[in-house]
């Protein structure tokens, strides 16, 4: 029996990143030898087994055959005569299809030392095109490591383009989907995620919401970028170097939907984007797993971010409408979140990246007056349905004074 380090520890340690997670593979071992030695085994589809003491998981090298569409399509050997570079093969790209023996030996049968230093992310065999999760996997690599420099090879968006225009993605579960989209949203430079399945066709089967934005015409005296999908992408930048949160990331990604379905005669303006763009967050988030609380913050994003851009227009009946219908007196973090969103949506313009976003602290301001309001003592000079009304108009002469005030 040999145990090899595998897959991204190799590849990290290669760039010098440091060591988030280790994954082993084994050869020439049987299931019942590592339960013998007290792994336990979790893999269904194949063998995959916890160390009895470190917990990580040890895999047995395995060889797949491809027997049916999609990514369960696969009959899988995992038997003793299964060698390392039979395991290595079988891997998405060769930065990859690396291993470790245990005398610190690097094993790279395919390369993928040479596109590490070459910065190249190249599939390994044309067996990638078997599995359409590659085409999110490399997609999401190529987000990961763009800060690096690292570039997709011609061949490997030549194979990926084949894979969309033969139907091989639209096999995709909805659960793999967002799982690797969520990765990619949370780790940073995620348009370049997005970009790549553009340029690969599979954004328009897989995000059709959002692959419709580009070439979707903006006025250019608010947006001087013009083209609505390149306005995402910035909108997208900016909420990632303002947050780290999942949730404000996808209201930016999602905030003018709405735009892609703009009549051509209203175009280069967009009348009501707002509303039609709840509708397409909805539909969405129906189709993809995506967590309630991303889609919540994305639908008041939508409704609500023209209203936040002139909040200082506003009278207080509008103003008090923003903090009811954001929820903002029972939900203040989350109110905080539309904010920043609707910050990084200032901000997503060409040209005006670093302009400072007053809207966002008069709102905080504004909600701060209407929460001084002394809601306990109003409710005990009053009964019934008379509360909330007091309340509300209590709120009303609140903000009120704080626009006198300004």
């Amino acid at each position: 029996m040999q145990v090899y380090l595998v897959g991204g520890a190799v590849r990290d340690e290669q760039l010098g990143i440091p060591l988030k997670e280790r994954d082993w593979c084994v050869v020439g071992a049987t299931p019942s030898e590592l339960l013998d030695l007290g792994y336990k085994q979790v893999g269904k589809d194949f063998p995959v087994f916890l160390h009895p003491r470190t917990r990580e998981e040890y895999a047995l090298a395995r060889t797949e055959r491809k027997t049916a569409p999609g990514y369960h399509g696969f009959a899988v050997d995992f038997s003793p005569q299964v060698t390392i570079e039979d395991d290595l093969l079988r891997r998405d790209l060769t930065i990859n299809a690396l291993a470790k023996d245990a005398d610190g030996n690097l094993v790279d049968p395919y390369g993928g030392i040479k596109d590490i230093e070459n910065r190249v992310l190249r599939h390994v065999s044309e067996a990638f095109s078997e599995d359409p999760v590659r085409v999110l996997r490399v997609a999401k690599f190529a987000a990961r490591f763009a800060r690096l420099g690292f570039r997709i090879a011609g061949e490997t968006m030549s194979l990926m383009r084949s894979m969309v225009n033969q139907g091989e993605v639209d096999a995709l579960v909805p659960d793999r989907v967002w799982k690797e989209t969520e990765a990619a949203l949370r780790q940073g430079n995620s348009r370049v995620y997005f970009e790549v399945l553009r340029g690969c066709g599979a954004l328009e089967r897989l995000f059709p919401e959002i692959d419709a934005l580009f070439g979707v015409p903006q006025p250019a005296k608010w947006h001087p970028e013009i083209d609505t999908g390149l306005h995402t992408m910035l909108v997208l930048d900016q909420a990632e170097a303002l947050s780290a949160s999942l949730d404000v990331r996808f209201a930016a990604l999602t905030h003018d939907l709405g735009k892609g379905t703009t009549p051509q005669a209203d175009l280069p303006n967009h009348p009501g984007h707002e509303t039609r763009g709840c509708a397409l967050i909805r539909k969405l988030s129906d189709r993809l797993p995506v967590p309630r609380s991303a889609r919540d913050l994305a639908l008041i994003v939508s409704e609500f971010h023209t209203h936040c851009h002139r909040a200082l227009e506003l009278r207080e009946k509008t103003l008090l409408k923003i903090l009811e219908k954001t929820d903002a007196f029972r939900r203040p973090e989350r109110f905080e979140q539309f904010l920043i969103a609707c910050e990084a949506d200032a901000r997503g313009r060409t040209g005006l990246e670093n302009r400072r976003y007053g809207q966002a602290d008069y709102l905080r301001s504004a909600l701060a007056a209407a929460v001084s309001v002394d809601s306990a003592a109003i409710a005990a000079g009053h009964t019934g349905q008379n509360i909330p009304k007091a309340i509300r108009k209590a709120r009303l002469e609140a903000l009120r004074q704080f626009k006198a005030s300004i």
